[in-house]
């Protein structure tokens, strides 16, 4: 049985059932601790994971659990040989769209993969990412993403838990399903994950993958306040639900999205009385007060949606069944193989550009460029089926130079100049998307980078 839901996200929920489950596991934590000079033993960090939805069935999450930050204590500690040593910890650049600095990078890392199946870990890593951006707005965005590859040796090949609880394997992350007694939780060593992932030069999301055809996955959605990723998703790589779990867990990580799923029959969760939720696809307004309010996804109110239907408001979703609204009825928020919808792509376009800039410069801007000089930019293309592509804009002293529209290259003997002054010359770029419609998400989609020219 999976354990209490609970968002760990919502402290206005003060309910008795609440406080009397708090006590019922509570209790259970001190009998579980054995003789009193266990139990003052000092505790353990935990951290809290969402649980993937059933193998069976739509349901993208079954609510939440604490788990130990440092995984399972079953683990073995098998030395590696000075070969599979040598091996452990490279980093590829498995997609190259530029500097990190103004891209979202993603490191993935095998667990379980031993030194002579790294090759299959490299493709496993192809394959997740082609799923992952099989998925709108993944799939438009895709050129703002650089992937990184570090490559974790393990011991032993497989994962703890596959095919049955008893079965511990020596890996460097120390996955392991049955986490909590849960089958399909695959949990981590965050530490050791942690210390991988510092070995690229930049994170901004983590995916792990095991190495084992066993459905299951975790979310671990908390960002990092050491290696400043957003969070880190596991999944399976050799199960073909285990992609859409990992691009749902991103929905929460880059996104900031809310659970769009709930929980009929559990008393806690049946009516949602707290004030208005942070995230920008769950509220307490019915689309009336929303629409009357200008709040949350009112500018989508009516539209249809990718993800089948109309953008209203859908009772029940942030796991209570009623008095809070979801934007659709069936969104990959709520069940897995479903687009997201139209207020979910906003904001994941948004977390796509809070690390990600649409232009680069490629043509240094500390020193000024005068007339053999030619500054560049680069500008990454838009892979939508629409063709639509960032308006490219140039300026000298603030003031346009249309004949360059277009371009991500001026040559500095093109401004015609014609006295000794430095002056400014500057390339924007924008992303005018028809999936964004915030004014305020809006200005974080134009970028600008200017340099110093003079004859």
């Amino acid at each position: 049985m999976d354990p209490v839901r609970d968002s760990g996200r919502r402290p206005a929920v003060r309910t008795a059932v609440r406080a009397a489950v708090a006590m019922v596991c509570a209790t259970a934590a001190l009998v579980a601790a054995g003789p009193a000079d266990a139990a003052d033993a000092p505790a353990k960090p935990r951290i809290e994971v969402e649980i993937p939805g059933p193998e069976h069935g739509g349901d993208a999450g079954s609510g939440h659990a604490r788990v130990p930050a440092a995984g399972s204590p079953a683990r073995t500690t098998g030395r590696l040989s000075p070969a599979e040593r040598s091996a452990d910890g490279q980093v590829t650049k498995m997609i190259d769209n530029g500097s990190t600095a103004d891209r979202l990078d993603v490191v993935v890392i095998g667990d379980g993969y031993t030194a002579a199946e790294l090759a299959r870990f490299h493709a496993d890593a192809e394959q997740k990412w082609a799923e992952v951006t099989a998925v709108e707005p993944y799939t438009t965005y895709r050129n703002l993403f650089n992937v990184w590859t570090v490559d974790a040796v393990s011991h032993d090949s497989g994962v703890s838990g596959d095919p049955d609880p008893a079965t511990v394997r020596d890996t460097a992350l120390g996955s392991f399903f049955w986490c909590e007694d849960i089958e399909r939780l695959l949990c981590i060593d965050q530490p050791k994950v942690d210390a991988y992932v510092a070995k690229a030069p930049a994170a901004d999301l983590v995916i792990v993958l095991a190495n084992s055809a066993k459905y299951g996955g975790a979310g671990y959605n908390e960002p990092s306040a050491t290696l400043g990723y957003e969070g880190i998703s596991t999944a399976s790589a050799g199960h073909p639900k285990s992609g859409q779990v990992a691009i749902h867990e991103t929905g929460h990580s880059l996104g900031k999205l809310a659970d769009e799923y709930f929980y009929p029959g559990v008393p806690e969760y049946e009516k949602y009385t707290g004030p208005e939720p942070g995230e920008s696809n769950s509220s307490a307004l019915p689309a009336d007060r929303m629409a009357a309010q200008r709040a949350k996804w009112y500018r989508w109110l009516g539209e249809e949606s990718p993800d089948g239907g109309t953008v209203g408001a859908y009772e029940g979703g942030n796991y209570f069944v009623t008095g809070l609204y979801r934007p659709t009825d069936n969104s990959l928020m709520r069940v897995l193989g479903k687009p997201f919808n139209l207020p979910g792509v906003e904001s994941m376009i948004a977390g796509f550009y809070q690390h990600a800039r649409i232009v680069t410069p490629l043509t240094p801007t500390d020193r000024t460029l005068r007339l053999r000089h030619t500054a560049k930019a680069s500008v990454p293309k838009l892979a939508g089926a629409d063709g639509r592509q960032p308006v490219v804009r140039w300026y000298l002293d603030g003031r346009e130079l249309r004949r360059f529209e277009g371009r991500t290259e001026v040559s500095v003997a093109e401004l015609w100049l014609f006295d000794f002054r430095t002056h400014r010359l500057t390339v924007t770029a924008e992303d005018r998307t028809p999936s964004v419609r915030d004014p305020k998400v809006k200005r974080t989609l134009r970028s600008s980078v200017d340099w110093n020219v003079r004859l």
